[in-house]
């Protein structure tokens, strides 16, 4: 079978509609011919402009072909666009019809067809290309078809309308990317749309716009939009979630709009605009939009609005009942449950230099977000996470009655399933499905900031991950809470609070240990982002799976967890009722007398009361009808939603496990190298230094304070930031060896060498290129994140010394 090596990148079928009756050629245009430079010197243009069959227009060699050694496979030109093609040619004369019962039929296939449209061009792939550090051609056709219907759900959800050049004696052209983004706001020349950016179609102004024949074309318009075009045209529409579930009237299209001559001319001009390299029409004089259709970007708008009057069918609320009896409910965003008033704060128009910052930081304005463009502060609309987890602690504080001077035994004491149920239901409350988890965290914006992950047993992170952020900035660590709203019933805190008692216990109690140190800062306490996008914790889940087929636990991981759960497991046993234990006792020890059994268990109360985390109420409801308490041992994030986070938000990331410290080198081997080290020296004076980490909050507190480590964290963002520059230009060995100097001066506060603080070494992992994988640059473009690092430049290992 021959291959299929000349793809066209705009089909042949769909250039059939451009046709002007009677002719089977277009009339071509390409706006950057190419060059040739003869013997003498001269350079000559090659012909810019000629009429065209289908089978030479919008065509490039090789552009889908995928490459074994000498080997060359054409599978996704024959079967991938072979089979989307046939339906796509379908669907699309589905919509120049009027048949709605047709449209119905059609919908899914219409909108598949667009959402690969717009990225199988070279336009296309040269976007997904820059969303990647690097890609060969055969993992660029692996990604296209990873983020396939990327577009769909946003799509679906727009202002649908399809208007006609039938009455005009102008007719729509085609180009060389015929999925245009239009946004009034960010004209050709904005850098948000220098090649190959196109606006997001998650900006609330950004419209789509594709022709479907020379006479007919479709415009999406996203309904806020539509609804009040006074909008900001730059902010992210209500909800712009791109992987959900979402429920639409399908048969809703608006279809009575006749453009006329200069409409066209204006469409024409936007689509021209938007094309990488050529432009085709029926007609050679429609090739030249711009002699006709003057004005600026903006006012080309106007245009691609459809009739307020007839906005009724879009948008609006949904109720369904299944035949379960199960309702399900939509608002006009796609949103499942309504906003909670008690989460949305006022934008202040007016905002002061000395005035709280409004991204909920506690930090004035000039400290916080004022030197930061808005793209990369934190949402101001919504309660941000130091808010919430403020919140959170008032009301576990309110619930416990910690304001009557309660100490924490008396808290275990008197603990109840109807606290517990409280806790757990505020958390879920301060935290709905829906959030936009990435809005509200913090952006690379080149402050100190790190990852932890590792063991979150409270016993584990107070040893010293609360010294973490004296040395390496603000540390972002995974929220101690389970969230209600991800787990089935049977496992839910809110429904059976009696089998939580324990976890709850340990959650709640490094919580409250590591408040003080959330409340100014150093701390960021972040659910697992997992939580509000189900379709990321499938990917995550998968991912995960994969990793820990091939990874091989040593003796060293089993004791790092073995300890603890060894200890959580004696509590869930002491956790157990009078008689249950005496029972125990008695078939250890058949010889032992009463006075013995009360001495025992005398000596297991005193045990338990002296330890924080053992549950002492053990009535009946402890044990539940099914008996057992849960109980989790988190080694959180694992190592992909560690490097989501890290690039998410420009962070460096630190552990003290082994284990995760073993799984993030593997992700630095590419094709069977070892990797080499962008900072070698300093990554070898890191080893030789002495870190101290206080076990201490209130100590933390205290330097965090004074500032007598701000050093460190300095430091640590000087260096990252060298490295994110390294990456596109030359290594400067001054630099590099003012870093390395500048490690080697500091020491620890003298408090530390004074006090109870565990010295520890750090090891630092610094490969050239960062650790990076294509799953997790792939998981954040999925996510709808716009502002992320192409990879985490650096890693760090707490360890003993």
């Amino acid at each position: 079978m021959s291959k299929t090596r000349n793809n066209h990148y705009v089909p042949q079928w769909y250039q059939e509609g451009f046709f002007e009756p009677g002719r089977d050629t277009l009339a071509l245009l390409d706006l950057s011919p190419d060059r040739r430079t003869l013997d003498d010197g001269r350079v000559i243009v090659e012909r810019s402009q000629f009429k065209s069959p289908t089978s030479r227009a919008f065509v490039q060699r090789d552009l889908y072909s995928t490459f074994f050694g000498t080997n060359v496979n054409d599978e996704i030109e024959r079967r991938l666009f072979g089979n989307i093609d046939t339906r796509g040619a379908k669907a699309v004369r589905a919509f120049v019809q009027a048949d709605p019962t047709e449209w119905q039929r059609h919908f899914r296939t219409f909108f598949e067809y667009l959402d690969i449209q717009k990225i199988r061009t070279p336009k296309g792939l040269d976007w997904l290309k820059s969303c990647y550090p690097r890609l060969t051609q055969n993992e660029l056709m692996a990604e296209m078809q990873a983020i396939r219907m990327f577009h769909c759900t946003i799509w679906t959800e727009s202002v649908r309308e399809i208007v006609s050049a039938e009455e005009s004696d102008v007719k729509f052209i085609v180009t060389d990317h015929p999925v245009t983004i239009f946004n009034h706001a960010m004209p050709p020349e904005h850098r948000g749309c220098a090649h190959p950016a196109e606006p997001s179609i998650a900006l609330k102004g950004s419209q789509t716009v594709f022709p479907l024949n020379r006479d007919f074309c479709l415009i999406l318009t996203n309904l806020e939009y539509a609804q009040d075009p006074s909008a900001r045209a730059t902010e992210k529409r209500t909800f712009a979630r791109a992987y959900r579930s979402s429920m639409v009237r399908t048969d809703a299209f608006l279809k009575q709009r006749r453009l006329s001559r200069d409409d066209v001319m204006k469409i024409n001009r936007i689509l021209k605009a938007r094309a990488r390299r050529y432009v085709a029409a029926g007609r050679q004089e429609w090739l030249y939009p711009e002699k006709e259709a003057p004005g600026s970007w903006a006012d080309f708008r106007h245009v691609l609005m459809p009739p307020s009057e007839q906005l009724w069918s879009f948008g609006g609320e949904m109720f369904v009942k299944y035949d379960s009896g199960q309702v399900r409910y939509q608002d006009a965003f796609g949103r499942t449950e309504k906003p909670r008033d008690f989460l949305q704060k006022k934008v202040p128009a007016n905002i002061r230099a000395r005035d709280a910052c409004g991204c909920g930081s506690g930090m004035k304005f000039r400290n916080c977000c004022q030197a930061l463009p808005p793209s990369l502060r934190p949402a101001w609309n919504e309660r941000g996470i130091r808010e919430r987890n403020i919140m959170l602690l008032n009301g576990i504080v309110n619930v416990l009655k910690l304001h009557d001077g309660r100490d924490w035994l008396r808290v275990r004491r008197e603990l109840t399933d109807e606290q517990i149920s409280k806790v757990y239901s505020l958390y879920e409350g301060l935290w709905p499905l829906e959030t936009d988890i990435l809005s509200l965290l913090p952006k690379p914006d080149g402050r100190a900031r790190c990852v932890y992950t590792g063991n979150l047993h409270p016993n584990a992170f107070l040893e010293h991950g609360v010294g973490v952020p004296l040395y390496f900035g603000e540390t972002l660590i995974e929220h101690p809470f389970l969230h209600p709203g991800t787990v089935k019933q049977d496992f839910n805190p809110v429904e059976n609070p009696h089998a939580f008692r324990q976890e709850f216990l340990k959650s709640a109690f490094l919580f409250l240990n590591v408040m003080p140190l959330v409340s100014i800062g150093l701390l960021s306490l972040v659910p697992d982002p997992c939580c509000f996008d189900f379709n990321l914790r499938d990917e995550v889940h998968q991912l995960a799976e994969r990793r820990v087929k091939a990874l091989q636990l040593t003796a060293e991981d089993y004791a790092a967890l073995s300890e603890h759960a060894r200890q959580d497991t004696r509590r869930s046993i002491m956790s157990m009722s009078e008689d249950v234990m005496i029972a125990q006792l008695r078939r250890q020890n058949p010889a032992l007398t009463d006075d013995d059994l009360a001495v025992e268990m005398r000596m297991l109360q005193h045990m338990k009361e002296a330890d924080p985390l053992a549950v002492l109420h053990t009535g009946p409801e402890v044990q539940g009808e099914r008996g057992g308490q849960f109980s989790a041992m988190k080694l959180s994030p694992n190592v992909e939603m560690a490097m989501y986070l890290a690039q998410a938000t420009g962070a460096s990331i630190v552990t003290d496990s082994p284990l995760r410290w073993r799984e993030l080198a593997t992700t630095i081997v590419k094709e069977l190298m070892l990797a080499t080290s962008a900072l070698p020296e300093f990554a070898r004076a890191c080893e030789r230094s002495t870190f101290r980490f206080p076990t201490d909050v209130q100590q933390v507190l205290r330097l965090g304070d004074s500032g007598a480590m701000s050093g460190y964290p300095s430091l640590m963002a000087d260096t990252f930031k060298y490295l994110q520059n390294k990456e596109n230009g030359r290594p400067k060995s001054n630099v590099e060896a003012s870093l390395t100097a500048r490690l080697g001066r500091l020491q620890p506060a003298r408090e530390l060498s004074q006090s109870g603080a565990i010295s520890r070494r750090v090891s630092a992992i610094i490969p050239t290129g960062g650790l990076q994988d294509n799953t997790i640059n792939r998981l954040l473009l999925k996510s709808s994140s716009e502002r992320h690092l192409a990879n985490v430049p650096i890693a760090f290992f707490i360890h003993d010394e």
